[in-house]
């Protein structure tokens, strides 16, 4: 209906980053929600047909959206991850893919009636599965980290070597029919290692320039964007397809070269690439005929589609990992979920196009049989690994962890009260400098953004239920808030107090007192004064709940002074205060606070005094001992000497 270079990319791009909001609000898979936004727009209503507005750019702007986000992945494959389970990942990724290729190429040809030439090379290229879609499904499941890590090793390894499979197989069909001879197959061989040494290269010269700051900061990320254009068309040059190859090694150079600019080149990298993931799903929808979309619905496609989903990796996936330390619960979940994703569908269309050109007729059966496979998947697998992962007690322990995100000196002793308590705690922060008081606490810290896509690469953030906001920036804390609602459950989501009255932000001000998620503490403070309290000597205290001294006559006797932190619960689940939110504690609770030392020692000892000269003994002066060294809270007004139920945590 429209045909404008201009609108189509106008469309296609409010589509793509529509659909990504639209997922991310209804929490489905956004893949599936591009697909659906693309087959609207396309085939179903005609009003954009992206192959024919775009014309000759259409292939090349696909191309390098895949390398981009390929080498976005691979940027964060440190092998130091995989430490302890790389044995189970590297069967995956060789043995692993090896079977899946014969047993899809076995399947393709039994079950959707291919011969045997087109058989293996779409055998080859379904072996893939890909960072766009497995890592936003890991996010949501919340695996423990070991199956997640193998799930996402997998995804970003095997795209690249999918593709040169498929290209492999499409060299020994053409060696084998006498229009390519055996130097043909050498020269394949030669042109991957090429790509290997070339990515290899590039990452390594790029990595030292970087770190001796040869290259500015603002000129880092246009440097290596242009480096990865430069990389991937190079080795394309010399032989199709082996830029995928290429631009991966190039990533995984550098990322275990543990670079320290790395992570403003994420950050660079990964909004580029949430653009081009938007933009290349509803184009690749949008351009299917309508022919091709009823072809999905032949019984044959569908059979293989199930052969795939109940033969193929299962099988592949239980044969590679014998002998490996996996058990048999983490075995059936990885090998059930393997969605399909950009590579499948972009490359698939590449060798479609160039068996029919050699003669290959049932090749026309390609795009149908791949959008059926990438869909169906995602779909399937999408709406099933959480509910397979909690089934098979794959999911991260409800263990109460708490990732702390802003440091500073009261986020500090926060975490470290968590950490004693035995709580999984980290803080994270941008800024090395403020997480030194954690480093020297001993508390777990991560260097980050935690708004960024790149967390769902680099830091596993399945132990941790709360999500707390304690940065010194209202309107950050309040984005936090925001974005982890969703993922995490508003009552698990908490943040600061603000700094001040929010009208002074205008309509940003409606934002804070209305994002998602809670306020943290009673009352609830902002995060300066908390530090001020801090550094004037407060120390966060822990006082038993007993059948003797319970809670009601803890909040009655507490002053004003103390601030409420969370409860620790007998059976070690915790409970954070918040205004409004009702709480109580029962015997074998603990509740712990903010307060400050010397009233908790004058209490003590007034009522020690109250208790008669006769009855002050060693008792008394033990209890002053242990209050001075450590400090106590209030206890329970019996007159009787013993030691007071608090102990501070310095």
């Amino acid at each position: 209906m429209f045909g404008s270079f201009l609108f189509d990319m106008m469309a296609l791009g409010a589509l793509g980053i529509g659909s990504q909001w639209v997922a991310w609000k209804l929490k489905l898979p956004a893949i599936v929600v591009m697909s659906v936004a693309g087959l609207l727009v396309g085939p179903v209503f005609g009003l954009i047909n992206p192959q024919e507005g775009l014309g000759s750019f259409f292939t090349p702007i696909i191309s390098i959206a895949v390398a981009i986000i390929l080498f976005e992945g691979s940027l964060n494959l440190d092998f130091r991850e995989i430490r302890g389970f790389s044995k189970p990942v590297g069967r995956i990724v060789t043995a692993g893919a090896f079977l899946a290729w014969i047993l899809g190429s076995l399947a393709a040809h039994f079950v959707a009636g291919l011969s045997w030439e087109v058989a293996f090379v779409i055998g080859g290229l379904f072996i893939v599965t890909g960072p766009t879609v497995i890592l936003p499904l890991l996010r949501q499941a919340r695996l423990k980290p070991r199956v997640a890590a193998v799930l996402k090793w997998e995804g970003i390894v095997v795209d690249p070597f999918g593709a040169l499979l498929a290209l492999f197989a499409f060299q020994i069909i053409r060696f084998l029919g006498g229009d390519l001879t055996g130097g043909g197959i050498l020269v394949f061989f030669a042109a991957s290692l090429f790509a290997g040494v070339l990515g290899w290269f590039f990452g390594w010269m790029l990595g030292r320039a970087f770190e001796r700051d040869q290259v500015p900061e603002f000129l880092k990320s246009p440097v290596l964007f242009a480096a990865v254009l430069f990389v991937f068309v190079l080795s394309n040059e010399v032989m199709d397809e082996t830029g995928l190859l290429a631009v991966t090694v190039m990533g995984m150079t550098m990322a275990n070269m543990h670079l320290s600019s790395i992570e403003d080149i994420r950050h660079f990298k990964e909004n580029v690439s949430v653009l081009l993931v938007s933009y290349i799903f509803v184009m690749l929808t949008a351009s299917l005929h309508v022919d091709t979309l009823l072809g999905i619905f032949n019984p044959r496609i569908i059979a293989f589609v199930l052969a795939t989903l109940f033969l193929v990796r299962p099988l592949s996936i239980w044969l590679s990992t014998i002998g490996t330390d996996l058990t048999n619960r983490e075995r059936t979940l990885i090998s059930w979920i393997a969605p399909r994703g950009i590579v499948a569908l972009t490359v698939s269309g590449y060798f479609a196009s160039i068996l029919l050109e050699h003669g290959y007729a049932d090749a026309e059966l390609l795009t149908a049989l791949t959008f059926a496979l990438v869909f169906g998947t995602v779909l399937v697998h999408g709406f099933t690994l959480g509910p397979l992962a909690k089934k098979l007690n794959l999911v991260a322990s409800d263990s109460s962890g708490v990732l702390v995100v802003g440091g500073g000196l009261f986020s500090a002793n926060f975490a470290k009260a968590l950490k004693d308590d035995g709580k999984p705690a980290a803080i994270m922060d941008d800024t090395w400098h403020d997480l030194s008081e954690a480093r020297r606490l001993g508390v777990d810290v991560l260097t980050g953004d935690v708004l960024s896509e790149q967390v769902d690469y680099r830091f596993d953030l399945t132990p941790y239920q709360y999500m707390l906001a304690m940065t010194h920036m209202d309107l950050y804390n309040a984005h936090v808030s925001s974005d982890f609602a969703h993922d995490l459950g508003q009552d698990s989501v908490y943040r600061a107090g603000l700094r001040g009255d929010p009208k002074r932000y205008g309509v940003e001000g409606v934002r804070l007192v209305r994002s998602p998620g809670r306020f943290l503490f009673e009352p609830a403070l902002p995060v300066a004064v908390l530090d001020a309290r801090i550094r004037a000597g407060h120390v966060i205290r822990k006082t038993p709940i007993t059948e003797r001294y319970t809670y009601t006559q803890y909040l009655r006797e507490r002053d004003e002074s103390p601030v409420l932190l969370y409860i620790l619960r007998k059976d070690g689940g915790i409970d954070l205060y918040s205004p409004g939110k009702e709480i109580g504690a029962e015997a074998g609770d603990t509740v712990i606070s903010l307060a400050p030392p010397d009233k908790t020692v004058d209490k003590v000892k007034e009522r020690i005094e109250g208790a008669g000269a006769g009855k002050v003994t060693a008792n008394r002066r033990e209890i002053e001992r242990k209050l001075t060294n450590g400090g106590t809270g209030a206890g329970p007004k019996a007159p009787l000497p013993g030691p007071a139920p608090d102990s501070a945590l310095k």
